[in-house]
């Protein structure tokens, strides 16, 4: 939340640029893994090393996109963001709300209204399905390595 002292918060441009950083590698990285990995289960037939394979990709895509949406925000410059804004709400504009999770640059207007602008609106709900993909088939990964151990 926006503290009233600064009501034209913005993301903190040296974080942004980091995880960019940090997403242009390690996006490609896990897809390369991952695929690797997919061709290998399925020379061994192993669903195990599959489902492996499979929620690596899918983290691969959550952090594709999410950088993507991180380089909206990097591209958009003080004066995009103000047109965008004013655009949104017009002349009740008291302020930015920017947030790193869920992904927005958020236009605050005088009745508390929040409006996501820069971002395109697609990537925060996608971005949600993707973890919850991701983060199921990483749970069955780990429960089926578990039981091929035992």
């Amino acid at each position: 939340m926006m503290s009233p002292d600064q009501p034209f918060a913005r993301h903190e441009g040296s974080v942004v640029l980091v995880m960019l950083l940090v997403g242009f590698l390690a996006a490609p990285a896990l897809t390369v893994y991952g695929t690797r990995a997919l061709v290998r289960a399925r020379a061994a037939r192993s669903n195990t090393r599959a489902l492996v394979a499979s929620s690596t990709l899918a983290w691969a895509a959550t952090i594709g996109l999410y950088t993507w949406g991180l380089l909206h925000l990097f591209m958009a410059d003080d004066h995009t963001e103000a047109r965008a804004c004013d655009e949104a709400v017009g002349k009740q504009l008291v302020g930015y709300e920017p947030s790193f999770l869920p992904l927005k640059f958020g236009c605050l207007s005088s009745d508390g209204h929040t409006v996501s602008v820069v971002i395109p609106s697609y990537v925060n709900p996608v971005l949600a399905a993707l973890v919850v993909c991701a983060a199921t088939l990483t749970a069955f990964a780990i429960v089926r390595s578990k039981e091929k151990t035992t």
